[in-house]
């Protein structure tokens, strides 16, 4: 029998800490396929969530009200890096919506991008809103409460009416009865959703293999665009890009990664149980690459280029740069 899925951190030729995983593999009609762990751990969706809550923008009409491009539908299902390419979207979208910064409820965060990051600090650069990884989500809310004719004012929380049609949607993607879905509040002041990983899965698989026409466009964007999705050098950018998107990958918060796989009509969705974001990278890839022995992906999983690679073994540095050890993933899926 494999041995369970595990992330193993060693230091020299000794293992430091292990991270344990759960992992759902489901395909479109709801069979689990794989697994690891608990595939059934309720845990919050956090930003992986993002595709589902801007479903409802394309659906309803107000991304076609609005102007909304591709790009602008990718920028609303990202957490992205703060780019400059992410920061003129998020302006643009707010832009034809008529709104201002101000109308943003989440708030400006340091930069996903330790590049980015180091240039605010080294610019003195005050940080708006229009910042946070999450401004293309917000402007997509903001834009489905003028199309309905919502108030602006609390869109964030549960209790309103934008809140409430995206909780439908979510529940519909992945299969929860109406009841059963935690919430509770994400980083960037939205609802978030606590549901099982299979539950999770089941949504993505949906996503990969569905012919609604929001689906279709939202999906599309997120294959053509993943440097919106994420950032330079980032995972789901790289994945997205070497594998034509054909690996459709959403990161979320505190160990979460979830992936649509739209050739083999499979969702993926894991949980590191610690929150270790570092190592939810590995096991994605260790995932895909038990996946690529069983399914048809539409890429070799086990032949992605070293851009894609070099995250599933990340190296310890100490002050002076020099590699004192390693994160990777070992073991492999149940099926």
């Amino acid at each position: 029998m494999t041995p369970e899925l595990r992330v193993e951190s060693t230091r020299g030729d000794w293992v430091e800490s292990v991270h344990q995983v759960s992992v759902a593999v489901v395909d479109a009609q709801g069979r689990l396929v794989a697994r690891a762990g608990d595939p059934d751990l309720t845990t919050f969706w956090r930003s992986a969530a993002k595709p589902f809550q801007a479903m409802p923008m394309v659906a309803d009409g107000a991304a076609d009200r609005f102007g909304f491009s591709p790009r602008e539908l990718a920028l609303g299902c990202a957490s992205h890096s703060s780019e400059p390419a992410h920061l003129e979207l998020a302006e643009s979208m707010l832009k034809k919506l008529g709104l201002t910064e101000r109308a943003l409820a989440c708030g400006a965060h340091p930069p996903l991008s330790p590049a980015v990051a180091e240039q605010v600090l080294r610019q003195g650069i005050v940080m708006t809103p229009r910042w946070s990884n999450c401004s293309g989500k917000h402007a997509g809310m903001l834009a489905m409460a003028l199309h309905h004719g919502w108030p602006l004012t609390g869109y964030e929380r549960l209790e309103h009416p934008l809140q409430q049609r995206v909780v439908a949607e979510v529940m519909r993607w992945s299969g929860c009865a109406e009841g059963s879905l935690h919430f509770g509040v994400d980083g960037c002041t939205v609802v978030c959703f606590g549901l099982p990983l299979r539950a999770m899965a089941l949504a993505y698989a949906r996503f990969a293999a569905s012919e609604e026409p929001a689906a279709v466009r939202l999906r599309e964007s997120m294959a053509s665009f993943p440097e919106l999705i994420a950032g330079q050098g980032r995972l789901e950018t790289e994945l997205g890009q070497a594998t034509a998107g054909l690996a459709i990958a959403k990161v979320g918060a505190d160990g979460i990664y979830c992936a649509a796989l739209p050739q083999a009509e499979l969702g993926i969705a894991l949980k590191v149980h610690d929150g270790d974001m570092r190592s939810s990278g590995p096991v994605l890839l260790a995932v895909l690459r038990a996946l690529g022995a069983r399914f048809d992906l539409g890429f070799d999983a086990d032949r992605l280029p070293v851009e894609v690679t070099r995250h599933g073994e990340l190296p310890t540095l100490n002050t002076r740069g020099t590699v004192t050890g390693v994160t990777r993933a070992l073991g492999g899926l149940q099926f």
